[in-house]
């Protein structure tokens, strides 16, 4: 369960960014079963799945907006009538910003001032919380990582989320546009694609063991993260919507305070499947931070935050969750 105070939903109205991806689409669902007055997705379907939201077509309550963030026009109209918006839509995936970086640019960059500017601009917003990136802490070798104490960024995506925090940063100075930033460390859990070309290592991984292949780890296995769960990162996002006023702009760590390793995740996988398949092993990625560790300090003292499933739980409702996904054989 979220761990939120979920009556403060009822009668609200929201607007998801990217509400078609796999964290937007588990917000999309918890506002409605909780009685927002009105969910609009904005989604371009290039990385978010119509199959995510396709339960909700018929309610009343649910506003789909086929549409692109690099269209100011578009982020206008998504924006109109609007109280809290959570913007989720981004490209992701550092693989995917070294092959194509004007793509990530254009999207998460341009897309987001475009974004801040509709918002910024409307007559009814209330909140606008945005999702920022553990990959903004870059070659720091801090562990844990503090919100303050950043590095240099190692790939182009890791260089438009920490742009995205400078906008946020400067609206808030020059138009006294107040937004939160939501500094996401790995999350996973039900709807994220195992097949897609830039898929996470938690869905490939599940796929390998359910599929009976052999999981390929970039690396020696060593690489840690702090794995979050999709669950603490809505409770994140809505406890900085209701946040009391902060008159700046402010990001936070949304994580565990854990470190898992990928062997780590590798014997979790082969105890719930009961298999002795083993990784191959290859070269290190490029771009890629060797170890990731949050401090949730600040978020917990600030926003009340505080992770309602751990790792091994969210490893085990995620890999059922696959198990019955008919993609997998």
């Amino acid at each position: 369960m979220v761990n939120f105070n979920s009556s403060l939903i009822k009668g609200k109205t929201f607007l998801v960014t990217g509400g078609a991806g796999f964290i937007g689409s588990n917000m999309v669902d918890y506002l409605l079963d909780n009685n927002a007055k009105l969910v609009r997705v904005l989604d371009n379907l290039s990385n978010g799945y119509k199959e995510n939201i396709e339960h909700l077509l018929d309610n009343p309550r649910f506003d789909f907006m086929e549409g692109d963030i690099r269209d100011l026009g578009t982020c206008h109209n998504a924006v109109e009538g609007i109280e809290y918006v959570t913007h989720q839509a981004a490209l992701g995936s550092v693989p995917r910003s070294i092959e194509d970086p004007i793509l990530t640019n254009s999207v998460n960059i341009s897309g987001f001032l475009n974004m801040l500017v509709a918002a910024k601009e409307s007559k009814n917003l209330v909140k606008f919380v945005y999702a920022a990136s553990s990959s903004t802490f870059g070659d720091s070798k801090e562990l844990p990582k503090i919100e303050g104490n950043e590095g240099k960024p190692l790939s182009p995506y890791a260089v438009t989320k920490a742009v995205n925090e400078y906008y946020a940063d400067v609206f808030s100075k020059v138009y006294g546009f107040n937004t939160i930033g939501l500094r996401y460390f790995n999350i996973f859990g039900p709807r994220q694609n195992a097949d897609n070309a830039y898929a996470a290592v938690i869905p490939i991984f599940c796929k390998a063991y359910l599929t009976g292949s052999t999981p390929k780890i970039n690396g020696d296995g060593e690489t840690s993260r702090d794995f979050t769960y999709v669950e603490n990162a809505i409770q994140a996002n809505l406890r900085a919507l209701f946040s009391d006023d902060m008159g700046q702009h402010e990001v936070f760590n949304v994580a565990c305070g854990g470190r898992t390793t990928l062997n780590e995740i590798i014997e979790i996988l082969k105890e719930l499947s009961d298999s002795d398949v083993n990784p191959s092993y290859g070269p290190e990625r490029q771009g890629d931070v060797k170890h990731s560790l949050a401090s949730i300090d600040k978020i917990t003292k600030t926003l009340d935050y505080g992770p309602s499933i751990h790792f091994k739980e969210g490893l085990t409702n995620v890999y059922n969750w696959y198990k019955e996904m008919s993609f997998i054989e």
